[in-house]
């Protein structure tokens, strides 16, 4: 009996898996093929992607199929984003003696990588080299961008390049006509199908290469005005310090971003006279512009109301003249959120009455859908936004202020006993971030670790022992390692402890 020709096609949510695996189905089965086709669903994008595996057999006697792919047994892998092409490798249905693996080299990040405390993004160059290694032949590029450029979706350029790849058994033509039998989209379709097919059909192929991530440009405007003071700035800093002053003239104003650069030029002044050479600088040029840009709900309603998000989304989407794009935010906000908006005397006397907390937080502190995508939805988030003007008279601002004055301060004074632990003091911004429970927990991480300070700028190895109890804080989300690294470093040093226990200084106190 004639082995059958073995494929997996590992697709998320909306990519088209499922008219991916009916088109190769199809085309199969016009040619006399014996096929079989099945699919496992993926769990919430994106922790998973959904499966399709099928077999298919030349005429004869009727073939036994199974019902999913097993490792070292796959003939064709295709995967519509480079995380699931790894996926598969991992789960062994990728060997070099048998598979040809195709795939799309673009990322969309997964869950795990989006919520972990610290960079949670997998190493893209990491997966390449574990497709180059395992696939008997690869052809890897970017399917998603190929297919947008004609108006497509990625299922489309993937058929093309699985037809150009020689794989299968069956002419162009056979393809073609599957699509077209669909009778959806087929003219689009057939226009990114013959894309797939003329890269995967080249001859070289196309040179492979990691994708790059992408770095985030700010709206505003660039500032040629402040070039002159960034130029003064240790050259280490300098592209920090541009990409900063951009950034936060976006989020507020021209006299944030000039506050700005006036910590971060008192910073390097004080590393030039320790002998410096623009490390401490280059750190507080990038972790300073990150935390004088916090997250709050003025900024959340902001980005989400931006112009150049609806035009992502509806790109995201393929919406035009006959796709309308529906788009709901899901939010929840706290009580803390919502009043540290407001005026700092008006929020303080709110927080502090009991009363007052009680019967507004059930109003407050619930889970909302607003659709910004009508008009009422749009104006709500569009009106709060625009309280950016009034922001520095916001309870959070004034903390927050506060909290920077004090991280930077305690920096500069570590750094006159050890550069680098000053260096590691202002890397510890990375706890600082995002909203609500995230912010509160991160923070509440930040404030521990600077406790231990006093204690570990009298050690030759502080700044080691800081990094250390800084990696332990992203570990987990429950601060499970982190309490482990302090307890294990009571044990080790009890004069650690007891130090860390003394009264601390009136500006690190109000950081906390």
């Amino acid at each position: 009996m004639t082995r059958p020709l073995r494929l997996s096609i590992h697709a998320l949510g909306g990519q088209g898996g499922g008219v991916l695996a009916d088109w190769i189905a199809d085309t199969a089965e016009h040619a006399g093929w014996w096929t079989q086709a099945t699919s496992v669903p993926g769990v919430a994008q994106r922790t998973g992607a959904t499966v399709y595996y099928i077999e298919i057999a030349p005429p004869g006697p009727e073939p036994i199929f199974a019902l999913m792919p097993s490792p070292g047994d796959v003939d064709v892998v295709l995967a519509s984003e480079l995380m699931e092409a790894g996926r598969a490798v991992a789960r062994g249905l990728v060997t070099p003696g048998r598979t040809t693996l195709i795939a799309s080299s673009h990322r969309i990040f997964a869950i795990g990588e989006k919520s972990a405390m610290g960079d949670g993004a997998f190493s893209a160059s990491a997966v390449l080299e574990g497709c180059i290694a395992s696939a008997k032949r690869l052809v890897l590029a970017d399917l998603d961008a190929l297919a947008a450029a004609h108006g497509s979706i990625i299922s489309a350029t993937l058929l093309g390049a699985l037809a150009g790849s020689g794989v299968m058994p069956f002419a162009r033509q056979d393809y073609e006509a599957a699509i077209a039998r669909a009778g959806v989209g087929v003219k689009t379709s057939l226009a990114a199908f013959g894309a797939g097919f003329d890269l995967a059909a080249a001859s070289p192929p196309p040179a492979i290469a990691a994708p790059r991530r992408a770095v985030a440009v700010p709206e505003g405007a660039a500032l040629p005005a402040l070039a002159e003071r960034i130029a003064s700035l240790p050259e280490a800093a300098q592209a920090f310090a541009r990409l900063g002053a951009e950034r936060l003239t976006d989020y507020q104003d021209k006299a944030h971003t000039a506050r700005y650069l006036e910590r971060v030029e008192a910073v390097a002044q004080a590393e030039r006279a320790l002998g410096g050479e623009g490390a401490l600088a280059a750190a507080t040029a990038r972790h300073l512009a990150l935390w004088m840009s916090y997250e709050d709900v003025i900024r959340v309603a902001d980005l989400k109301t931006r112009a150049s998000r609806t035009a992502r989304v509806a790109g995201e989407v393929r919406a035009g003249q006959d796709v309308l794009a529906r788009t709901t935010e899901f939010m929840h906000p706290r009580f803390e959120e919502v009043i540290d908006m407001l005026p700092a005397g008006l929020a303080q006397r709110l927080q502090n009455s009991a009363r007052l907390r009680r019967w507004l937080t059930p109003l407050i502190d619930r889970d909302r859908q607003v659709t910004t995508s009508s008009l009422s939805g749009f104006l709500l988030l569009w009106g709060i936004a625009r309280l950016r003007r009034w922001r520095p008279l916001s309870l959070r601002f004034k903390v927050e202020e506060a909290r920077i004055e004090a991280w930077l301060a305690s920096a500069v004074s570590a750094a006159r006993g050890d550069l680098a632990l000053g260096i590691e003091v202002i890397r510890l911004q990375r706890l600082v971030r995002g909203y609500s429970d995230t912010h509160a927990r991160g923070l509440a991480n930040f404030a521990a670790i600077m406790r231990e300070l006093p204690a570990l700028a009298q050690r030759g190895d502080g700044a080691e022992r800081l990094a250390a109890l800084h990696r332990a804080a992203l570990a987990d989300d429950e601060s499970r390692a982190l309490t482990a690294a302090l307890a294990a470093l009571a044990e080790e040093a009890p004069a650690v402890a007891a130090a860390s226990a003394e009264p601390r200084p009136a500006a690190l106190a109000a950081a906390e």
